[in-house]
């Protein structure tokens, strides 16, 4: 329930941000300095057959993403209020700097006055997903892991499952569907010359990407498990996310690369995720969604891979002849993977300095993190008061659950359920204990 609120708030807020300023500084027809725009405000001096409306909401739905992969990283344990400031601050002040740079005409990444090189990110691998990214790495570093998450001198966290993997898989479901309109629809176009081919090549190449994503972490799930003498499983949730990392990989260049190249390009995804995925739990840094390392891994290979293997790229270099018209020839290719290089290294830095700034600031004025004792009943009941999945719900079985409970359950639900929370361990058993005993009712 937590997380549907979260998504829905994030597009509250930034409907209104979009209308009355800070969203108009990423539309690409704004007039701006190679920094940032500084016109449209309130949606004034707009023409109308300008396509500003259709422009308004792609966008809008851009800059939505780069926030929503922050939550995924820092839930369970944050204040709801902290999520409407750095959503605030991402979608009002974050992303827009990011993509006026690499998007429009007058951003420093794509003016050629500087470089003669344009900065090649179709769809958003360095623009929308590693600025969310790295923003999700660093919310998770400030605000801390999960009570129970990681033990002392441990290698390994505590597992701590999401409720239902059918709902992870629908939501899957919905997000593989969801990304062909993401990097199809940076066309902008679908009537008219080449733009209906440009659409398909896009759709293709994602849904390849996102195949062999998942495909590779999915057999590296296996095989790490089989060398390490564990238990060995194909997962579903590793297919998930090495899917969604192929697709978010596939942004830059969907629209340029070869369906070989997709395959390529999907696998080396589907390796940085289980890379990144094991290094932030090595740092103790607790990710519940991998939210870093899907978008920022992602983001980071499809930056770096299209420039290479894109048509006209380094692997595919034609001749100088066939780039002269429009490109300074001399090692151009090396140029393009050189400038990609760049704009990645400085939006990563733009958006984890800032959103260090952000997130350390709520930290300080104790807005970030909910209480021990919220956190460990759940947001839902302590900060909503209305549970995702209420027992009155399930009729009269009610009360003869809580009589069942009573009698000999609690002490052994509440053994269950806490015991990786070894801090809270002795107390938790106690209190059912008494409630066993019929001292204590409803003690926790």
């Amino acid at each position: 329930m937590l997380s549907t609120s979260l998504s829905k708030m994030s597009l509250i807020v930034l409907s209104g941000q979009s209308y009355t300023g800070p969203l108009d500084m990423l539309l690409l027809m704004a007039i701006a300095n190679r920094f940032i725009g500084f016109k449209f405000f309130f949606s004034t001096d707009i023409d109308d057959g300008s396509g500003f409306y259709a422009t308004w909401f792609f966008q809008f739905v851009f800059a939505a993403t780069a926030a929503t992969i922050v939550s995924g990283a820092v839930a369970e344990r944050t204040q709801f209020g902290a999520y409407l400031v750095y959503s605030t601050f991402i979608t009002g002040f974050i992303y827009p700097v990011v993509t006026h740079w690499g998007w429009s005409k007058t951003g420093w990444l794509q003016n050629q006055i500087v470089s003669k090189i344009l900065f090649v990110d179709f769809a958003g691998s360095a623009i929308v997903h590693c600025t969310g990214g790295i923003a999700a790495f660093v919310g998770a570093l400030v605000i801390g892991p999960r009570i129970g998450r990681f033990e002392d001198g441990a290698h390994d966290p505590n597992p701590q499952p999401g409720h239902s993997t059918p709902f992870a898989a629908l939501g899957a479901f919905i997000l593989f569907l969801g990304f062909l309109a993401f990097n199809g629809g940076s066309e902008q176009a679908i009537v008219g010359g080449d733009h209906a081919v440009v659409v398909a090549a896009a759709f293709v190449n994602t849904m390849i990407g996102g195949a062999s994503g998942s495909i590779t972490a999915v057999v590296l799930n296996y095989c790490i498990a089989w060398m390490r003498g564990e238990q060995k499983y194909w997962s579903l949730l590793q297919m998930i996310n090495g899917g969604l990392t192929g697709m978010v990989a596939m942004c830059a260049g969907c629209n340029v690369l070869h369906q070989g190249a997709a395959l390529g390009i999907g696998a080396m995804s589907g390796g940085t995720l289980m890379w990144l995925s094991w290094a932030t739990k090595r740092m103790k840094i607790d990710d519940p969604l991998d939210a870093f390392a899907v978008h920022f891994g992602g983001g980071l290979v499809g930056i770096l891979s299209t420039p290479v293997f894109m048509n006209g790229g380094i692997v595919h270099w034609q001749n100088c002849d066939s780039q002269r018209a429009n490109y300074i020839c001399d090692l151009f290719e090396y140029k393009v993977f050189a400038w990609n290089l760049a704009g990645f290294i400085t939006i990563t830095i733009w958006s984890g300095c800032m959103s260090l700034i952000v997130f350390y600031c709520l930290k300080l004025v104790k807005m970030l993190r909910v209480s021990e004792d919220d956190e460990i009943r759940g947001l839902d009941i302590g900060k909503h008061g209305e549970p995702a999945y209420p027992i009155e719900a399930y009729g009269h079985g009610w009360s003869e659950r809580k009589s069942f409970g009573q009698e000999n359950g609690k002490l052994e639900y509440s053994l269950m359920r806490f015991k990786t929370l070894n801090h809270y361990f002795e107390i938790t058993n106690i209190g059912y204990q008494d409630s066993v005993d019929g001292s204590t009712e409803n003690s926790l």
